[in-house]
């Protein structure tokens, strides 16, 4: 955030839960894609990730995955996509 530029958004919700509402802007991204490495990726080790699921477990597995990916960057969304949804943030559907 500090270099002007939004961080990419990680969703690590299954595809169903991700039409149904998301964050603009977000990236769909199960953590069995990334193992499989079926979503593209910012190419930049370096690119500040943030990731996300509903309440916290799966997004905890795809930061750690991102880290073995060589992300250097990668944080959780505090309180995830049910905290963003309560705050009244903007969704996508």
């Amino acid at each position: 955030m500090a270099s002007g530029q939004p961080p990419t958004v990680i969703d690590v919700r299954t595809g169903f839960e991700f039409k149904a509402g998301h964050i603009p802007g977000a990236i769909n991204a199960p953590v069995w894609k990334i193992l499989l490495r079926l979503v593209s990726l910012p190419q930049d080790k370096n690119a500040e990730l943030v990731v996300l699921c509903e309440l916290g477990p799966r997004a905890m597995m795809g930061k750690a995955l991102l880290g073995f990916l060589g992300f250097r960057k990668v944080t959780l969304l505090a309180g995830h996509m049910a905290a963003w949804r309560r705050s009244g943030l903007p969704v996508v559907h």
